[in-house]
């Protein structure tokens, strides 16, 4: 991704010496953590992850209980209901490795949640930083909280509040992003 976002800058900057481009950005994570429904989206994963997490948990532990209580019996069962007890054993594991997978796998039920309930709200923003770039006249505007590094940039190019507005959603005070500190609003 850097390669290409340096490829890209590179192809910009040579081509620039015929005119100027004018290049902005916006903090994608800033803007969703002021979106009400981005955090409600945001509650709801968490919570079906939550609670999938424990039903996956409960499986698990009684997994466990089996093969104890099957390694504290062993000795005194006959070969028969060993290798019933070990297939009993091995079957519920399945099920417990087969509903984690279900649940949290790449193509599993919390990732098709996420793209129900995430999808529209990016698309949304999306729209809005497409509206900003033409009213704007930017030739780039470029995502601070993705991969690509700005090791320096400047606040008067930061149009995420503008996008915010083009959404009709006024910046609140104190709302924190996953894995963040406290966001305030960047302009007055």
């Amino acid at each position: 991704m850097k390669k290409i976002f340096l490829a890209l800058l590179a192809i910009v900057l040579i081509g620039s010496k015929a005119s100027a481009q004018k290049f902005a950005y916006v903090d994608s994570e800033y803007i969703l953590s002021q979106m009400p429904e981005y955090r409600s989206a945001q509650k709801q994963l968490d919570d079906l992850a939550q609670q999938w997490q424990k039903d996956l948990d409960a499986k698990m532990t009684e997994v466990e209980k089996m093969y104890r209580e099957y390694q504290d019996e062993k000795v005194l069962l006959t070969e028969e209901v060993r290798q019933r007890r070990e297939r009993s054993i091995d079957d519920k594991e399945k099920g417990a490795k087969d509903f984690q997978k279900a649940k949290f796998s790449a193509d599993g039920e919390l990732y098709k949640k996420r793209m129900e309930l995430v999808k529209p709200i990016q698309d949304k923003v999306f729209d809005a930083i497409q509206k900003v770039a033409k009213k704007g006249g930017y030739d780039f505007i470029f995502d601070k909280s993705g991969e690509v590094v700005m090791l320096y940039s400047n606040a008067k190019f930061d149009k995420s509040d503008d996008v915010l507005q083009e959404m009709g959603i006024t910046p609140k005070e104190e709302i924190t992003p996953k894995g963040g500190g406290p966001v305030t609003p960047k302009k007055p």
